[in-house]
């Protein structure tokens, strides 16, 4: 059963050729950037989505936030470690509600913080995982250890660190490598339906899910 009024959680990245990276070999880019619009689209003004920023992920969610019609700094946030300070992408300060945590001279050290600050503050229905590298696995373990009662959604056709994902959920869906029309997808998975209205912020939104569908009027019958 799924939790209507919990966040969800996206984890994702684009694998880069450089070196010997074992995840760009599988990895689709053009996939990952259609799965992340995707999933913006079903998620956007009906649940809140969380994610730990990154330099490639947050102008993808950006460009399609901008065009749904809704407060999206209200039903967005970016959780971003300040280690990273000289490369936090323009996109940041679009989304307004961006939670800033604490640098320590260690990358790793400084993820970990950031990390367990996210999961610790929020809570969560799913968790989708798309594409990625080394840090996407182990946003996933930790994940499954922090919010046990969460879902995770693995798109697998991104390929990238998300097939390892995969292999560790023994009842993983096969559509979740097959179905590459990612928006029906999500719905299915996420358990949003489609008819299920849109609101500007979350303060607007009724707590049933009943209340949130749109009712088509009913048609009268014609005269014989």
């Amino acid at each position: 059963m799924m939790n209507i009024n919990a966040a969800i959680f996206l984890s994702a990245s684009v694998p880069d050729g450089r070196g010997e990276n074992r995840y760009a070999q599988t990895a689709d880019t053009v996939a990952i950037a259609t799965a992340v619009g995707a999933l913006v689209h079903v998620v956007l003004g009906r649940r809140r989505l969380v994610w730990g920023g990154h330099p490639a992920i947050t102008p993808m969610v950006y460009a399609v936030a901008e065009g749904l019609g809704v407060d999206y700094s209200q039903w967005v946030t970016l959780y971003q470690s300040r280690f990273f300070e000289d490369q936090f992408p323009e996109d940041n300060e679009k989304f307004r509600n961006v939670v800033y945590t604490q640098s320590e001279p260690d990358r790793d050290a400084s993820l970990n913080i950031m990390r367990h600050q996210m999961f610790g503050e929020n809570q969560f229905d799913a968790g989708i995982f798309i594409g990625g590298k080394e840090g996407l696995l182990e946003e996933f373990q930790l994940f499954q250890r922090m919010q046990p009662k969460a879902k995770p959604i693995p798109i697998l056709s991104t390929g990238g660190a998300t097939l390892e994902v995969g292999a560790a959920i023994p009842d993983a869906s096969p559509d979740l490598a097959l179905d590459l029309d990612y928006v029906s997808l999500l719905h299915r998975h996420l358990g949003i339906p489609v008819g299920e209205s849109r609101y500007n912020c979350p303060a607007d939104q009724p707590a049933k899910l009943d209340d949130r569908l749109i009712r088509l009027p009913l048609r009268k019958p014609s005269l014989p």
